[in-house]
């Protein structure tokens, strides 16, 4: 579990195996200054070749363009392996208005992901 505080805000991942797969489930604003654990995660999971990593976006209070990039990064790096998990709202509207839900792997429920 990683949690890092940003001016009365923070970001917390919780990290468990759960069928074969990592799951880090993201709660809180991702932005500039606090999507970096959530970079250094993903990418230590993709040097390590993990399986299946779904993570569960439900929680998201806030993202920018620092989390689009973040995240297709992990696209790049963990290619099918990448399963993103029940958008909050913020997160579904900005991935529509970039044009990344057709792009990145979306699932409505981290149970979906698991099962793909």
């Amino acid at each position: 579990m990683l949690s890092q505080p940003h001016d009365g805000r923070s970001l917390r991942i919780d990290t468990r195996q759960e069928q074969g797969a990592v799951i880090l489930t993201v709660a809180g604003p991702l932005d500039l200054d606090t999507v970096a654990p959530l970079d250094t995660t993903l990418q230590r999971l993709a040097q390590d070749g993990a399986g299946p990593v779904v993570i569960d976006l439900s929680d998201v209070s806030f993202a920018d363009s620092t989390t689009v990039n973040v995240l297709i990064q992990a696209h790049e790096a963990l290619g099918p392996a990448l399963r993103l998990a029940a958008p909050s709202a913020v997160l579904e509207r900005l991935f529509t208005l970039t044009g990344l839900d057709t792009v990145l792997p979306l699932y409505g429920s981290v149970r979906a992901a698991l099962g793909a």
